[in-house]
């Protein structure tokens, strides 16, 4: 599946690529409108509504991944949410061996993701993922989503890569196609990014499940 000889530098999303995306989806799927009906004084069915509207208006936006616009939508401590689920934060099959094989190897890593700075610290202190890589980057300090080139084109001014020689993985269709937009070369997705859901099929990119599968 892939030329490990033609890669220098792997870039990696973080929820539901190296970390279990059910967390993500409890939170904001059930965790976020009960606390929000709760708050407002409407079930959860209404307050399910509101925000799902709200989601479909802002997708793929920097504020659909950004927690301060979501604390202004809700009146919540959204980062305080986190905190209610983190037995739910978990690796995905084989990424720690990757990593550590990632590492090993001499190939450059790092973590790119759309995730809000507050959502990376909780997960990095219960699953100490940012160790694992050389560096790591959310989209919150470009302004710009993954969606965005603006996004690649700063990306590689601050972390320069050759995109001939670069592997992205990334469980997210729009986020892969900006990427190949952009002249990444070697691009993979997830099957099964969350572990309580079924694996997707009629992918359009190449796709696997354990990492294990993509170690040499």
């Amino acid at each position: 599946m892939i030329q490990w000889a033609e890669i220098d530098t792997v870039l990696l999303d973080m929820d539901g690529t190296l970390l279990d995306l059910h967390y993500d989806n409890r939170l904001w799927n059930e965790l976020l409108p009960e606390r929000f009906g709760q708050h407002a004084g409407i079930d959860v069915n209404a307050a399910s509504e509101r925000l799902f509207a709200e989601m479909r208006a802002v997708y793929g936006t920097r504020e659909f991944y950004c927690l301060d616009h979501w604390c202004r939508v809700t009146g919540l401590d959204v980062i305080a949410l986190h905190h209610d689920l983190v037995d739910l934060i978990r690796y995905r099959p084989g990424a720690e061996r990757f990593l550590d094989w990632l590492r090993a190897s001499g190939r450059r890593s790092v973590l790119v993701t759309n995730a809000h700075r507050g959502s990376v610290g909780v997960k990095d202190r219960h699953a100490r993922l940012l160790e694992r890589l050389d560096a790591d980057v959310s989209c919150h300090d470009y302004g710009a989503p993954k969606e965005s080139q603006l996004f690649w084109q700063q990306l590689l001014e601050a972390h320069p890569f050759d995109p001939a020689r670069t592997l992205f993985i990334d469980d997210n269709a729009p986020v892969l196609d900006a990427a190949a937009q952009f002249g990444v070369r070697h691009l993979l997705t997830v099957r099964q990014p969350d572990s309580a859901r079924p694996a997707r099929t009629e992918l359009r990119y190449p796709a696997f499940n354990d990492f294990a599968e993509i170690i040499p």
